[in-house]
């Protein structure tokens, strides 16, 4: 079965949201069966490399909400997030643009990585104040995850991995995104949102039953059975 989410590393409820899939399937029978493909997105690609200000500052720009009004969001979903065993740190965010960092996301999932540098761009981004549009910073986390550093750096120089971002990017507008993490199961299911384990863990479980139907008998005749004819 094929898992396909589509998510933005400066997303706070897509570090929850892989959490919950993540517990959902733990336990699942066919997990060995199950792929998860992650896909980029992104919410804001007009952001520049570099914000000069706080995220607090960033999202009252944007969204033109008091600066006090947003600090209550992030409360929220701090909350959640350590519901989660995540422990976010607003106030050490760097604010940056994702492109880059989705760049070094395909390149990991081309060398069998992806779970792991996703894993570190999500936690770096909301837990340790990682800039995740420094080359530097990416290389590090490249070569943290078993990446070959010098092949991070070039990629990341040449932007090899542009069209791929851009074509992730174009699929989920084709299929309906409007907001993220957007997961999709067998690419018959959408789940919007960071949504409880069970619910993801409902959804796995149907498409997998709609894979190997009942067998359902429509006429009995004469038979032979063990016993007999």
């Amino acid at each position: 079965m094929q898992i396909d989410i589509w998510s933005d590393i400066a997303c706070p409820w897509c570090y929850i949201g892989k959490r919950r899939l993540e517990t959902a399937l733990a336990d699942h029978p066919h997990r060995d069966d199950i792929q998860v493909t992650w896909h980029s997105y992104q919410l804001d690609p007009s952001l520049p490399k570099h914000y000069e200000g706080t995220e607090a500052d960033y999202l009252a720009s944007r969204k033109g909400m008091p600066v006090e009004q947003v600090r209550e969001m992030f409360g929220h979903v701090a909350e959640q997030a350590a519901g989660e065993g995540l422990a976010y740190d607003f106030d050490r965010l760097v604010v940056a643009n994702s492109a880059r960092a989705h760049e070094l996301l395909h390149l990991a999932k081309e060398r069998g990585l992806g779970d792991e540098v996703k894993e570190a761009l999500l936690s770096g981004h909301f837990e340790h104040g990682l800039d995740i549009g420094d080359v530097d910073a990416l290389a590090r986390v490249g070569a943290d995850a078993g990446l070959d550093e010098g092949e991070v750096r070039a990629a990341l120089a040449d932007g090899r991995y542009k069209a791929a971002v851009a074509s992730d990017i174009d699929m989920a507008r084709q299929i309906g995104v409007t907001g993220v993490p957007f997961v999709v199961v067998d690419m018959k299911y959408a789940v919007s949102g960071a949504q409880p384990p069970e619910l993801f863990r409902e959804v796995v479980d149907k498409a997998l039953a709609e894979r190997t139907p009942a067998v359902q008998v429509v006429q009995s005749g004469d038979v032979c059975g063990p016993d007999g004819c």
